[in-house]
């Protein structure tokens, strides 16, 4: 296993606490951020390789080669952004299960602000009417009533 934790299946062992169980959505949405970021990059590449070749003459197949390079390599991130976005619906969906099993709807409201919204503290704790001091506090005390699978899928 690497430090992760992860056993090659892409999930983790039962040794996760309750806050990185938790945490993994936004791992998975920072990680499909950074890809979104590398497509609109890598369209600009393509585009301005599509601007070298109507311009003066020049090697072809250089520009030819850079655009489809950059193509190419759209449609991979793209296909993993797909991959990650369904990743993302289904440890949801499963973070929601385990969230909906803490006994204080309070607690679960402030779980899913967190965990499932990516909301910052500061915004949490001015929707619940909370400072944020005492917002860490109740935190804490969800976190306990957090139930994290034996078996779980990881964010990487």
């Amino acid at each position: 296993m690497d430090r992760e934790g992860q056993d090659g299946t892409g999930r983790r062992d039962a040794g996760m606490t309750a806050r990185e169980y938790l945490s993994q959505a936004y791992c998975l949405d920072q990680r499909i951020s950074s890809r979104i970021e590398q497509v609109e990059s890598l369209n600009d590449l393509a585009r301005k390789a599509g601007c070298a070749i109507s311009g003066m003459p020049r090697n072809p197949d250089r520009a030819v080669s850079s655009m489809a390079n950059a193509v190419e390599r759209i449609v991979d991130l793209q296909a993993e952004i797909n991959a990650d976005i369904e990743r993302m619906v289904r440890l949801k969906a499963e973070i929601m299960a385990v969230v909906r099993q803490v006994e204080d709807p309070e607690l679960q409201t402030l779980l899913e602000k967190r965990y499932l919204n990516f909301q910052t503290w500061g915004q949490i704790a001015a929707d619940m009417g909370y400072n944020v001091r005492h917002l860490y506090r109740i935190h804490e005390r969800a976190l306990l009533g957090v139930k994290v699978p034996e078996v779980v899928t990881g964010c990487h």
